[in-house]
């Protein structure tokens, strides 16, 4: 809501929802989670890649994109983002520190909920706050309540105009929280993490506080509320719907899609595939 259309978005695999909310249609963010191809071909008018799957590695990208943006005069911004074991890695560094030293207008976020994994934030560095690892790169670093919603709204539309304004990149730790398990494939945070430690950060779930937030100054309701979640649900569904309806893949597209102009290996690969996949 603080960026503007021209803004380029960088995600890593967890931003499905800043893209959605930056043009992808939501059939396609289903698609991408599928693995298709076709969650990937974005229309020309969406300023965005698709979510980077390596770790950090969206920082670098980020750096180039933003030092695009600059020496084509553009007064846009990049805007990216990692988790707080994201900001341990070397792209992290490569990335605010080649954009420090262009001024490329970047908007930087660690997403910072305070667990890598099992790894806990204190484990991970010596530092007191992740925004502070933005001295190391000459560029400004912000800390904010990543559970208010207004709080990080203020913070990246002021980050934005400053960017905008020629003076370099900004990073931005939000300070938020994992309520589940890392992933669904057998992660028990119950293993590396306390009980009570979970239900002090749920008191500050951003959706409840903002529920009682426009619900004190009369602009909310359970009604309306309902009146959305029945039209969330409908759009989820029809956007499934879509998405079904894409081709299934073929091991001979998967080939197809890794090189504009196939060597002779792929090329070999693509005939017999094809071949087979005609039978």
């Amino acid at each position: 809501a603080a960026i503007e259309k021209e803004d380029v978005l960088l995600p890593g695999y967890r931003d499905v929802p800043q893209l959605v909310k930056h043009g992808l249609p939501l059939s396609q963010a289903f698609l991408w989670s599928r693995g298709h191809v076709d969650g990937n071909k974005y229309a020309a008018d969406l300023q965005a890649l698709p979510p980077q799957i390596i770790i950090g590695a969206q920082y670098v990208q980020a750096a180039g994109v933003a030092l695009g943006l600059k020496k084509r005069n553009k007064k846009n911004v990049v805007i990216t983002y990692t988790g707080d074991g994201g900001s341990s890695q070397g792209d992290f560094y490569e990335g605010i520190n080649f954009a420090g030293s262009y001024k490329a207008p970047g908007l930087f976020f660690i997403q910072n909920n305070g667990w890598a994994i099992s790894t806990p934030r204190h484990v991970q560095t010596a530092a007191q706050t992740l925004a502070q690892k933005a001295m190391g790169a000459g560029i400004p670093g912000i800390q904010v309540d990543g559970m208010d919603i207004l709080a990080v709204y203020a913070v990246t539309k002021k980050a934005r105009e400053y960017a905008v304004a020629g003076n370099g990149p900004v990073l931005i730790e939000t300070i938020c929280y994992r309520f589940g398990p890392h992933t669904l494939s057998g992660d028990d945070p119950t293993r590396y993490r306390d009980t009570a430690e979970l239900e002090g950060w749920q008191a500050k779930d951003p959706l409840i506080r903002m529920r009682k937030f426009l619900t004190a100054k009369g602009l909310w309701s359970e009604e309306k509320e309902n009146e959305v979640i029945e039209s969330v649900k409908e759009e989820i569904k029809d956007a499934i719907k879509e998405a079904d309806q894409a081709p299934k893949q073929k091991v001979s597209d998967f080939l197809k899609s890794m090189f504009e102009e196939p060597n002779q290996t792929i090329a070999e690969q693509i005939a017999y595939y094809e071949a087979k996949e005609t039978k």
